[in-house]
This record gives C-alpha cells, sequence and structure tokens, in this order.
C-alpha cells in the first residue's frame, strides 16, 4: 500500500472515500511485488488547476472549475517500480506496456481494467485529448453542473473543502 495515495484519497468527495479507498487497494493488489499503483492526483483546487493548466509543456486542457479534480471525483495514476528489490520504489511509470510482474498483461492494463468493471470512466477512451492516467466518476454531471452546485453553495463542506453535493 502507498501512504501518500491513502492521504490523497482521504481529499476524494466524501461521498466515494470509502469505496476509492477499497478499490484502490483491490487494484494495487493486482500488480506484483515490486510494483505499486498510486494516485498522482485526487482533489485539486482551483488554483493547483489554473498552475497545471498554465505549465509548459502542456499538461491540461482544464482551466480551474473545469476539471472533475476539483470537486473530488477524479484521480490520475501512475506505476511506482522498485526495480531493485530495495523495497524503495524509485521508478515511477506511465507505461502501458511494461508488464514486471510477467503476467503477460500489462500492468497498466490491469489498472485500467479494474477501475472501468467499477464503473470509472478512464480518459484513454476519449475521442479528443486522450489522457491514459485519469479517472473519473461525475454521476451524470458535467463540471459546467458542478461547478454550478459550488457557485451556489450547494455543498458539503469536509476537511476545509467544498464538494459538490451529488
Amino acid at each position: 500500500m502507498d501512504q501518500v495515495t491513502i492521504e490523497r484519497i482521504q481529499l476524494a468527495h466524501p461521498a466515494i472515500r470509502q469505496q476509492l479507498l477499497q478499490e484502490y487497494r483491490e487494484a494495487n493488489n493486482l500488480l506484483g511485488k515490486g510494483a505499486r499503483l498510486r494516485f498522482a492526483y485526487v482533489h485539486r483546487t482551483f488554483a493547483e488547476q489554473d498552475a497545471l493548466f498554465n505549465r509548459r509543456p502542456k499538461v491540461t486542457n482544464a482551466r480551474g472549475g473545469q476539471s472533475i479534480h476539483n470537486y473530488g471525483l477524479a484521480f490520475d495514476i501512475v506505476l511506482l517500480y522498485d526495480n531493485d528489490g530495495n523495497g524503495t520504489f524509485e521508478e515511477a511509470s506511465w507505461s502501458m506496456i511494461r508488464d514486471f510482474d510477467k503476467d503477460s498483461k500489462a500492468d497498466w492494463m490491469e489498472v485500467v481494467n479494474y477501475f472501468k468493471s467499477k464503473g470509472w470512466e478512464w480518459g484513454g477512451d476519449w475521442k479528443r485529448f486522450k489522457d491514459a492516467p485519469h479517472f473519473q466518476k461525475a454521476f451524470g454531471h458535467t463540471w459546467q453542473q458542478l461547478k454550478a452546485k459550488v457557485d451556489n453553495n450547494d455543498v458539503i463542506i469536509d476537511k476545509g473543502i467544498k464538494y459538490p453535493r451529488l
């Protein structure tokens, strides 16, 4: 288990937090010894989103408020590998074809298929602007609808964060 990811999951929308923690544990267990799943991002503030939007080279096409991350309903993944077996997980990887545990299944796709089976939308399936590390579950809402809920104070406040009511 990755403590950084567990801490990040605690900032997910309260409606999905416990389920996401359980699904993270199950997905992480699909990976063999020496590989670990990390959530690079879960919740992002509008300011954090804008900082990513303004980064070059381009990291995201979404400004603050335009990302499902801004509402705690998305996460991005990266795989960590312990190449020398010492437990330090010295490599971060976004390879979609690497099979570290040699089970004839790409580690990335094992994780993707697991989360898709749990109802998560995968950014790698998008027609425009594919986003292979990204998963989201917006419960039928667009970012515009979620932002309107926040703007209209139709929110749940948890850990000092305003999450839209779903």
